[in-house]
């Protein structure tokens, strides 16, 4: 049972502190000129690409959020594509038609994947931006992602998204993206913020549905061999989701298809074709989505350990955690110290769950945007 207990828990804290220093420690042998080269009046045409579903609430904002960003008009072409909307959505985009804004309606729900493909045929610009109409963007956000590309070797872009206040989410958002920028820093990310990245047209292929879109864009890319990365003034504000539940709902959601995309690209786990890419892929992703099963075994293997006191405190600290993740639950309201344990089970255990469907054979076909 200490095996079994070690193992876990070096496998926990390689997955949390370990993967970082291994960054850390790759990213000072870089030289910031060959990892971030761009150009700050580097202006390519750009088309932006907006898939919604019934988001007569947020659309409008969107929209003139959107026109008001500083990028040249005669460069930009902006695309809403609704997919099987039936409220309002329409009436209300089409309104900005004189002011450039093309809108698209898919009258059947044919998921997230098919409303992209469908901006992909009918964008003509030689960059595609991906924006989610939840996210706000700060007024030099697009402009700031689009000069990365004014490196060649650079294929896809992702801006950076936050939450604002000092919840586990947004807590757990800012790890995320400290990740990505060390990442990047190294050579390529492995995976973009959905609700606002650019690709070069070229290197875009049509997305299957099931799949994530943009951890899809991320792997077509390094596949491809381009380099994925992230752009930290690019900036978008989101709105947290309301409750636990819908949040553990669209966590589930997001990580099955993560698991499918990944299980899709599986040939990019062979570090002697993929180097560090491949390791990154395995420790951010395939270990990060498996800590839930080494918890549950970190705990149960330390049931079996009580006699001696090293291992019945480390026991009493496990139940002490998992203690405040269930006062978290409770509210928002609570102390951030309560809502740091919380988000971290809710997010291991929404692992687990999207395991679970995933080997049971359940894909996420239909694409539901969560209510901010």
């Amino acid at each position: 049972m200490r095996t079994l207990f070690w193992l876990s828990f070096f496998v926990v804290i390689y997955a949390y502190f370990g993967y970082p220093f291994l960054l850390m420690l790759l990213s000072r042998k870089k030289r910031e000129s060959d990892t971030h080269n761009s150009n700050d009046r580097y202006e390519q045409s750009a088309s932006l690409i907006i898939p919604v579903h019934n988001e007569e609430k947020i659309i409008s904002d969107k929209i003139q959020n959107t026109l008001s960003l500083d990028y040249p008009k005669n460069k930009l072409e902006i695309l809403i594509i609704s997919d099987g909307s039936t409220d309002r959505t329409g009436e209300i985009a089409r309104r900005y038609g004189n002011d450039g804004v093309k809108y698209f309606e898919q009258p059947v729900r044919k998921g997230k994947a098919a409303a992209l493909n469908r901006g992909l045929r009918e964008a003509k610009n030689e960059i595609i931006v991906f924006s989610d109409a939840s996210i706000i963007l700060e007024e030099k956000a697009l402009r700031n992602l689009l000069r990365r590309f004014s490196d060649k070797r650079t294929g896809c872009v992702s801006g950076e998204d936050y939450i604002p206040g000092e919840g586990g989410e947004g807590a757990y958002g800012r790890y995320e993206l400290f990740l990505r920028n060390l990442e990047s820093r190294i050579g390529s990310i492995v995976g973009a913020s959905g609700c606002f990245y650019a690709q070069r047209r070229d290197l875009c292929e049509p997305f299957p549905e099931g799949l994530a879109p943009d951890f899809f864009s991320v792997l077509k890319t390094v596949e491809k061999g381009f380099r994925a990365v992230t752009e930290p003034t690019a900036k978008g504000m989101m709105r947290s989701v309301p409750d636990p539940k819908s949040e553990f709902e669209r966590k589930v959601r997001t990580l099955l298809r993560g698991m499918t995309t990944l299980i899709h690209f599986k040939h990019l786990l062979n570090p002697f074709k993929f180097g560090i890419f491949s390791i990154q892929l395995i420790s951010h992703k395939l270990i990060r989505w498996s800590i839930g099963v080494f918890l549950i075994l970190l705990f149960f293997s330390n049931l079996f350990l009580l006699s001696s006191k090293i291992y019945a405190t480390f026991f009493w600290l496990q139940v002490a955690f998992y203690g405040m993740a269930a006062i978290g639950w409770m509210g928002s309201s609570r102390p951030f110290i309560f809502r740091i344990p919380f988000f971290f089970s809710m997010v291991n255990l929404s692992a687990l769950v999207a395991w679970g469907k995933y080997l049971s054979g359940h894909r996420q076909e239909i694409w539901e945007p969560s209510k901010r």
